[in-house]
């Protein structure tokens, strides 16, 4: 055959092949997944009873405290206990991450009940939980506490600057927005830039229970906009490097101090940037996070810039308070710089 004919052939075929392709229907576009809205509640109120099982019991005193438990709501009638001999993270608790037990409990009828590992735990109506061991003798009521942070409601101190104390001072920010109470909600970024500071803010987090890991109420406090101390519900968790406290993906907090949801938290950072010599950065920066008044980070460097951060250069840069499609919101936030 000669090879002027063997391309047309080949060329027929081709043809032939790319008619038939063409004539097949096409398939019908597949409708998009719509993300599930999971409940999120920012009142007690509108909570449901699982809000008023979920929290700390035990004593808020580390002096007077043996034993803390905290009890996360996971919705669907679920539960987790966390037991922490010597008392709660913060009030007692040495730390000792292999000394803490994890049990599920589940809700009974009008009381929910846990039993695991040696241990057997009741809440009825939220007010106290009792605690019993297999080995006996050791049944005792751990009453319910509302712990508060020694910081919360602190008065900038001469020469602060007020970042946010009420809707009057939006101008100071760019992309944020006021709620109907006049809190500042998450999503908000400074319009002015900083160096060298001392920062405080309160942050409130909404009841999420059947939200997990990051999309538990997110958010977070960045400095420089390229360091981000994360905000998060983490209550009763590991305290991980992602989690509430963390320099995010960076630094575990070196205790996990986050509340209960639905009560007000506090920040108190003091930063200083990286430093940079001949435009090479000779130093890291470093933070110290105080968060509800106990230390969390203790002069530690940053590496680098955290997820989404800008990058490190000699100059300041802006307070995010990150937007990450949950309602976190935040108030009394003030700085002083150095």
């Amino acid at each position: 055959m000669k090879l002027r004919a063997l391309f047309a052939i080949v060329a027929v075929s081709l043809a032939i092949a790319g008619i038939a392709f063409a004539a097949d229907p096409p398939k019908p576009a597949q409708p998009e997944k719509k993300k599930e809205e999971k409940p999120t509640f920012l009142t007690a109120e509108e909570a449901g009873p699982d809000f008023k099982i979920q929290g700390e019991y035990g004593e808020a005193d580390a002096a007077k405290a043996k034993l803390g438990v905290q009890v996360i709501a996971l919705a669907n009638d679920q539960f987790r206990a966390v037991i922490f001999p010597g008392g709660l993270p913060g009030a007692g608790w040495n730390g000792e991450k292999r000394n803490k037990v994890e049990i599920e409990g589940k809700r009974e009828g009008d009381k929910v009940a846990f039993s695991g590992k040696g241990y057997t735990l009741q809440i009825t109506d939220g007010s106290s939980c009792q605690f019993s061991t297999d080995k006996g003798g050791d049944n005792i009521s751990l009453p319910k506490v509302i712990r508060q942070s020694p910081t919360l409601g602190a008065k900038p101190p001469a020469g602060a600057k007020i970042l946010y104390a009420g809707p009057e001072d939006m101008q100071k920010w760019m992309n944020g927005h006021v709620d109907a109470r006049g809190l500042l909600a998450s999503g908000a970024t400074t319009k002015d830039k900083f160096q060298a500071y001392t920062l405080h803010a309160e942050f409130f987090l909404p009841f999420k229970p059947a939200g997990r890991g990051q999309d538990r109420a997110n958010s977070g406090v960045y400095m420089q906009n390229r360091y981000e101390v994360q905000v998060l519900d983490s209550f009763g968790l590991k305290g991980e490097n992602n989690e509430c406290g963390g320099i995010y993906s960076k630094i575990a907090p070196t205790v996990n101090m986050c509340y209960p949801p639905l009560q007000w938290q506090t920040y108190d950072i003091d930063f200083t940037p990286a430093q940079f010599e001949n435009g090479k950065k000779a130093h890291n920066a470093r933070i110290t996070v105080r968060q509800n008044g106990v230390m969390i980070h203790d002069n530690v460097e940053i590496p680098g810039p955290t997820g989404g951060g800008k990058p490190e250069t000699p100059d300041g840069g802006e307070i995010q308070l990150q937007g990450h499609g949950n309602p976190v919101f935040y108030r009394n936030v003030w700085i002083v710089e150095k």
